[in-house]
């Protein structure tokens, strides 16, 4: 399903999941001022051809983890499988098979900045891997997503869609076996009705409503729209590292994450210490993006590019 295909009931149904995941079909029909059924079919036919999914995640900073951006550097024979072994794993999201296939760049999750040497031990294991860096996130200028959005709803019906805003101030609650077994099947399909929840948890259905919200309010739980940037007009994707003057890095970071090309943007560790992910249209507005808008922010001493060829995992379960 291509972006043509696509009418303003269908567009405006994506920047709806967007706002809230979980929003009810009849909330969302009330917005567009169409049908609860039309809501429906349409859901399902941007799951079925445009690859639509919402997907339940765990924010790990709010329980104390940190996350690493890892990148290897394979032989032509061996960067697909290892970017299988390594989305087949709980602890890794965002896996991409980069520049021709010979490179591959994820995201990975650890319990601390000392388990690093653990991590590394987990990777795959080949000959057939001739390069490795791990860079340490710090923080996060614009959490991963796939891209631009759809401008279709205006800031009011937006409003009517938000969900109540993270409180940072409420301590993360600990998580226990049922919250977890929740998180899995979210993962699997974020919209996942409250008797399946209940159903994987073995609680009532009030419980894991209470639960969800509470998750959800803490920061611990994002409910996130999965899509393919393909699916909406946008062709092209590639990952940037970026040399950037310390003192101008998060003012760079900043600016990053204001452009709507980009669809991640955070500060790391090591030699290039930014990271982004831009999603263009095509390769002419990839070069416009490259040569005309970067130069625009100053401090940006060396910048590296490697288009995406696959995404093999996004924020769920691998896209095998």
């Amino acid at each position: 399903m291509s972006r043509s295909a696509m009418d303003d009931v269908d567009l405006g149904l994506v920047q709806a999941l967007r706002v809230d995941g979980r929003a009810q079909f009849r909330t969302i029909a009330e917005v567009l001022e169409v049908s609860e059924n039309t809501v429906a079919r349409r859901y399902r036919r941007l799951r079925a051809e445009a690859g639509l999914r919402v997907i339940g995640s765990l924010d790990s900073t709010r329980l104390g983890r940190v996350q690493w951006t890892i990148r290897l550097s394979c032989t032509p024979d061996a960067a697909g499988a290892v970017a299988k072994a390594l989305a087949a794993r709980e602890d890794t999201h965002y896996v991409h098979l980069l520049s021709a296939g010979t490179e591959v760049s994820c995201t990975v999750s650890t319990g601390g900045v000392d388990e690093q040497a653990l991590l590394l031990h987990k990777l795959p294991r080949t000959s057939r891997i001739v390069a490795m860096s791990a860079h340490l996130l710090l923080s996060t200028f614009r959490v991963p997503d796939t891209g631009p959005e759809p401008t279709v709803l205006t800031d009011e019906q937006i409003a009517v869609l938000r969900p109540d805003p993270i409180d940072i101030d409420v301590a993360a609650p600990p998580l226990h076996d049922g919250d977890r077994a929740m998180l899995r099947a979210l993962n699997r399909d974020g919209r996942a009705p409250y008797a399946e929840l209940a159903a994987a948890t073995g609680w009532s259905e009030s419980t894991v409503r209470r639960r969800l919200e509470l998750l959800r309010r803490t920061g611990i739980l994002r409910i996130g729209l999965d899509i393919p940037a393909a699916a909406l007009g946008f062709g092209v994707e590639a990952r940037l590292w970026m040399r950037v003057e310390p003192g101008a890095a998060v003012a760079v970071g900043s600016a990053l994450a204001a452009h709507r090309e980009i669809s991640f943007a955070a500060l790391t560790t090591g030699a290039t210490n930014l990271v982004a992910a831009v999603v263009c249209r095509d390769t002419v507005d990839l070069s416009r993006y490259l040569t005309e808008r970067l130069p625009e922010l100053s401090g940006i001493i060396a910048l590296e590019t490697a288009p995406v060829i696959r995404t093999v995992k996004r924020a769920g379960t691998p896209q095998l």
